[in-house]
């Protein structure tokens, strides 16, 4: 049986399994094909390379992948890019560039809560992050560490979420760079969970545009979480677009029990599914 999950993260990222534990979790949940897309790395990717994979090749297809920050008309949007060469030029440049403007974003982070009062919270959240790619999980983990808010969840709707005072989205590259990078590394540029960004329709619609103008092949029509009815909403804008279809868990951690690996609605069968471009 072939189940594709091309959307979920190891621990380099802000997801809690290793590279290896993510492999055998996929195994267990009968995934055939996983596409790793840590958040601006593909540290993963590489520790694999360093080991001996010749059972993970057996039990099961690993796709080089990629899950690059970006933004558009000043709002946060995510590219993820599938079947990338993680030994380029551009995905080289892609990672170098993006680990800079996330030690940049969390220190203009840190600014903005010392202002409100907080403690900085900068080397704390360096710490928990560790090799990984720092973030925002990592700003809220290390804010409850230090009994500065009661739970993940309060450090993102008070302080870090979507229109708050961490939600720094303007250092990252316009969304056209982005779409060229993964081009460049031979990938084909996915956009992310598009349903989740908050925006009218008509907004959507211009995203969708610009993404297609920019080289972008794909959306992301299934994912983890996701409410009935989204999927053949996006799938009416592959057929608009001329989009392939990607789905994918989303999964970052096992303790978050509404987004599990391999789980998402049924990709709708008027699609074109994104692997036929792989």
């Amino acid at each position: 049986m072939i189940k594709y999950d091309l959307h979920s993260h190891t621990q380099y990222s802000d997801g809690s399994l290793s590279v290896h534990a993510l492999i055998a979790l996929a195994i267990e949940r009968g995934i055939s094909h996983l596409a790793i897309t840590d958040h601006d790395t593909v540290e993963a990717h590489l520790q694999l390379t360093k080991t001996n994979n010749s059972y993970v090749t057996e039990k099961i297809n690993i796709i080089k992948g990629i899950e690059l920050s970006s933004q558009w008309n000043n709002m946060g949007v995510h590219i993820v890019g599938l079947n990338i060469d993680i030994h380029s030029t551009a995905i080289t440049t892609a990672v170098k560039h993006q680990t800079q403007l996330r030690i940049e974003r969390v220190k203009t982070i840190a600014k903005k809560l010392l202002q409100r009062g907080f403690p900085d919270i900068t080397q704390g959240a360096m710490i928990l992050a560790g090799d990984g790619q720092v973030g925002r999980p990592h700003i809220a983990q290390h804010m409850v560490d230090e009994g500065l808010v009661s739970s993940v969840g309060q450090a993102f709707n008070k302080y870090l979420g979507a229109g708050k005072v961490g939600d720094i989205s303007s250092v990252w590259p316009d969304l056209e760079c982005v779409v060229e990078w993964i081009n460049a590394a031979g990938g084909v540029a996915v956009l992310a969970h598009p349903s989740r960004y908050k925006m009218t329709r008509t907004k959507r619609r211009r995203l969708m545009a610009d993404f297609s103008d920019a080289g972008g092949q794909a959306i992301e029509v299934c994912a983890g979480n996701q409410v009935p009815g989204v999927a053949e909403e996006m799938a009416a804008v592959c057929d608009e677009f001329g989009f392939h279809a990607s789905v994918g868990s989303d999964f970052h951690n096992p303790d978050y029990k509404w987004v599990k690996l391999g789980q998402y609605p049924r990709l709708p069968k008027a699609c074109r599914p994104v692997w036929e471009l792989f």
